[in-house]
């Protein structure tokens, strides 16, 4: 195949939806995956020609190599960039969270990362010019609290993509990852949110309902972090921060890390430890 292909986990909402259209306006042969089966079928049919669609537990390996080899297949073993999207999230204190659910992010946001790079990574070796490209967060800049286990799959995430930015560099392949904000998405709305180890009922927003206007953490769609998988994919850049500004929370905790420590701690309503 000569026309350039993604492979997307995530693809049927949110960031994996928009990078999907992007690339496929772009002219890209586009390999969307999910386990949202009807937003993949509204997206095969937004996009018609020139993509593939299939359900995919990120989380289960064998899956995983069956739907890369039926990728594959189609496009004669090239694989441009590979974007490890899929991801999901609970919120509550860590000790009032059933430990289930704690597995299940763990399992899907970094587990199925690993799955996606280790059966990514033959077809990116062929391909010059190749990117590993993984969705981290904002929350891989300091832990957030009521996220602590999203925020620990995230800080693994952009560990792995810094290590594997010196490893895949032997084959000419390159790594990068995108640490987003508040990003308009689905996620936003469906993370389960749990007090004293029972699920609690809401009516909207789990995450974000307070957003400001502006600022770091204002809400931002998700076709800005869809340019800039585009924008990653043409440079060189190791960490992009959507918006741009959240860089400035890495910046503040390489300074002083027990700073922003205290400045959570006060924002959350509690006593700095002396």
């Amino acid at each position: 195949m000569d026309t350039k292909t993604i492979f997307v986990t995530g693809a049927a909402s949110g960031m994996g939806r928009s990078t999907a259209q992007l690339f496929h306006r772009e002219g890209w042969f586009v390999g969307a995956f999910d386990v949202n089966e009807s937003g993949l079928q509204s997206l095969e049919e937004e996009l018609g020609e020139n993509c593939q669609t299939a359900l995919l537990d990120v989380t289960d390996k064998s899956a995983f190599d069956q739907a890369m080899a039926a990728f594959s297949e189609v496009t004669g073993g090239r694989l441009d960039l590979m974007y490890n999207n899929a991801g999901i999230g609970v919120a509550g204190w860590f000790d009032e969270t059933p430990f289930d659910k704690i597995m299940e992010v763990v399992n899907v946001n970094f587990i199925g990362v690993l799955n996606g790079i280790h059966t990514a990574i033959p077809l990116l070796k062929e391909t010059p010019g190749s990117l590993c490209f993984t969705t981290s967060s904002s929350a891989a800049t300091f832990g957030a609290p009521g996220l602590a286990v999203y925020a620990a799959t995230k800080h693994a995430v952009k560990g792995l993509t810094e290590a594997l930015s010196v490893e895949l560099a032997r084959f000419g392949v390159r790594a990068a990852d995108v640490l987003p904000g508040l990003i308009d998405t689905p996620i936003l709305r469906e993370t389960p949110r749990y007090l004293n180890g029972e699920l609690v009922q809401v009516d909207g927003r789990t995450i974000g309902e307070d957003a400001p206007n502006e600022g770091m953490f204002r809400m931002t769609p998700p076709e800005e972090v869809a340019k800039c998988v585009w924008e990653a994919y043409h440079s060189n850049k190791l960490h992009w921060y959507v918006p741009p500004e959240i860089v400035e929370i890495d910046n503040a905790k390489a300074a002083s890390p027990e700073a922003v420590r205290d400045a959570r701690i006060t924002a959350s309503g509690f006593k700095v430890i002396e």
